[in-house]
């Protein structure tokens, strides 16, 4: 219950960075991750984990040999994940997710970045940079996974990845959108 006051708090103080009033749902974070491949998937982003639902989740399933990055910008938060985890496969990264390539060796390109950030309370600009950023990130058929509350996103998204998948997920408060870019 204590994290569900200290999200509520945090979107009170700052909501253009926490976009929702409540944590996201373990069922949500299913239908985000279903189309990863955890067996495959060796270098993973998570961009603005808030409580950590996802990130959990993540490094639940993720390989042995695995990295995961996840940058949180909110200081609470980050704080609050960095006192909990302690798993040496996870780099929390107090930094905007626009500046992905700062973190990622020469080279090295990510296989999936899971995204709860909420783009569409996002100055444009920041929104863009933050796609584009994603994708040029990504590896070849790599897989940015993004929730939203609503479709305005679709059209960013399709103009930046040749694939776009959306999928509903009505289990979780409120309902969201997720969607499945694919870069080609």
């Amino acid at each position: 219950m204590s994290e569900n006051r200290n999200f509520l708090r945090e979107f009170f103080k700052d909501k253009k960075m926490v976009g929702a009033v409540s944590p996201s749902t373990k069922f949500l974070g299913s239908k985000m991750l279903s189309s990863v491949d955890f067996e495959k998937a060796r270098i993973i982003v998570e961009f603005g984990p808030g409580t950590g639902v996802f990130t959990d989740m993540i490094i639940s399933r993720m390989h042995t040999k695995a990295k995961l990055i996840v940058f949180e910008l909110n200081e609470n938060f980050y704080d609050s994940l960095r006192e909990r985890i302690e798993d040496s496969r996870v780099q929390l990264t107090h930094d905007s997710a626009e500046n992905l390539s700062r973190y990622l060796n020469e080279n090295e390109k990510v296989d999936v970045i899971v995204s709860s950030l909420p783009l569409m309370v996002f100055p444009p600009e920041l929104r863009e940079s933050v796609v584009q950023a994603a994708h040029k990130g990504l590896r070849e058929d790599g897989k940015y996974i993004q929730f939203q509350y609503s479709l305005q996103s679709k059209k960013l998204l399709e103009s930046v990845f040749k694939s776009v998948k959306v999928k509903f997920a009505l289990k979780n408060f409120p309902p969201a959108f997720v969607y499945t870019c694919q870069k080609q």
